[in-house]
């Protein structure tokens, strides 16, 4: 049985990342951070207010449209995580290009550059059904524009590309993350689902186990006490009958139990894969074994990986985690090998600590073993064996 990686954790865990809204001021900050550094193509329209020989009146004026258009912009297109109405885009995006249009023919063909940015702001805002012609009506109006600008077509060639292109990539950015939090919604919901269908499994099971067991002791109870005052050797017996099917219902409930609480790989897999990505540590994890395994050594190795994981995402600050499930063939018949290995440091998981020694035991009593400690020159790995000849 060879490990295979699962790439696309990663891929979904970009895609998440981008579609997160910031929830506090350092993931606001990081986002306008990015989204400022593309302000850096307004340098030709500082410029031109510094060294354009403009006026002092021409000079406040261009400044404080130039902060407005700039403060408007970045209100758009950091709020695309969020739905804005329509029309409200459509005004914000209106005020823009009617700003682009007035700095543009009032103070010289630099300030074209500032179309590029409405198309961009136009395919963040705005659903596709509408970003795909407002950032060709962009592009157009850039186009008038530059022509009515003094040597405004020599700009025009320069700009058209990057306000189609933008705006078309920005359209596309959106549509992803729209997707990307529909997917989230989705996955919690099949999650919820699932959970509720478990719940309503134990409920089922436990009435199919404890609805007999009860009524049967409920009727001869009331046997029982209507015996007592002239039969009490007949009422004996059907207390001794309570008790025997009490034991009964107590050594099924018990079972029933146990089967719920036994771990199993694919659903430690399936949680190692979520406790590793909501660490941030990427995961490089085994698809579940195809072939049945006896019950105590799969469930042995589920608490080995449960544990490993554990201390993985609490203690290890690793960056990287590799799950490999294997089968080997020794002297002694195939042997199941599970391995955790990361790349954190290792200092602190060096002692056998209360989890590793009762998986030590746990293994021990199935004829495996455990082996724990560092691996190279950083890292932990953990390696669990037992043999799949185990008994169930």
């Amino acid at each position: 049985m060879k490990p295979v990686a699962l790439t696309k954790e990663g891929e979904d865990r970009d895609f998440l990342e981008i579609a997160k809204q910031p929830e506090n001021r350092h993931q606001k900050m990081v986002k306008m951070l990015w989204i400022s550094i593309w302000l850096f193509y307004l340098s030709a329209p500082v410029a031109d207010l510094a060294d354009g020989g403009h006026s002092p009146g021409a000079r406040v004026l261009g400044g404080l449209g130039l902060a407005v258009f700039v403060a408007w912009y970045l209100v758009l297109v950091f709020r695309t995580a969020r739905p804005m109405p329509v029309r409200r885009v459509l005004f914000s995006l209106a005020v823009l290009s009617a700003e682009a249009m007035v700095l543009s023919l009032a103070l010289g063909r630099e300030w074209l550059v500032l179309f590029v940015y409405v198309a961009i702001s136009s395919g963040a805002a705005l659903p596709a059904r509408y970003s795909r012609w407002t950032v060709l009506g962009t592009t157009a109006l850039l186009a008038v524009t530059a022509n009515a600008v003094p040597d405004g077509t020599a700009y025009l060639a320069g700009l058209l590309i990057p306000a189609l292109m933008g705006g078309y990539a920005m359209v596309g950015v959106r549509a992803m993350i729209r997707t990307t939090m529909e997917l989230r919604e989705a996955r919690a919901t099949v999650a919820q689902l699932a959970a509720n269908e478990e719940r309503l499994r134990m409920a089922r099971d436990l009435h199919d186990l404890l609805g007999h067991s009860l009524s049967l002791i409920t009727l001869k109870s009331e046997l029982a006490g209507r015996m007592l005052p002239g039969q009490p050797e007949a009422a004996a017996q059907q207390v001794a009958d309570i008790e025997q099917v009490s034991r009964q219902a107590l050594v099924d409930v018990r079972e029933a139990v146990s089967g719920y609480r036994r771990p199993t790989l694919p659903g430690e897999l399936a949680g190692a894969r979520t406790a590793l990505a909501a660490a941030g540590v990427l995961a490089e994890l085994p698809a579940p074994p195809a072939d049945d395994l006896p019950e105590a050594a799969e469930s042995a190795l589920a608490w080995s990986l449960r544990e490993a994981v554990t201390n993985v995402v609490r203690h290890s600050g690793a960056k990287r985690c590799r799950v490999t499930l294997e089968t080997s063939q020794t002297l002694d018949g195939p042997v199941l090998e599970l391995t955790v290995t990361d790349d954190g440091a290792s200092g602190g998981q060096s002692g056998p600590g209360n989890g590793l020694t009762g998986l030590t035991e746990r293994l021990e009593a199935l004829g495996g073993t455990l082996s724990a400690g560092p691996a190279g020159r950083a890292g932990f790995a953990l390696t669990a064996r037992v043999p799949l000849g185990s008994s169930t």
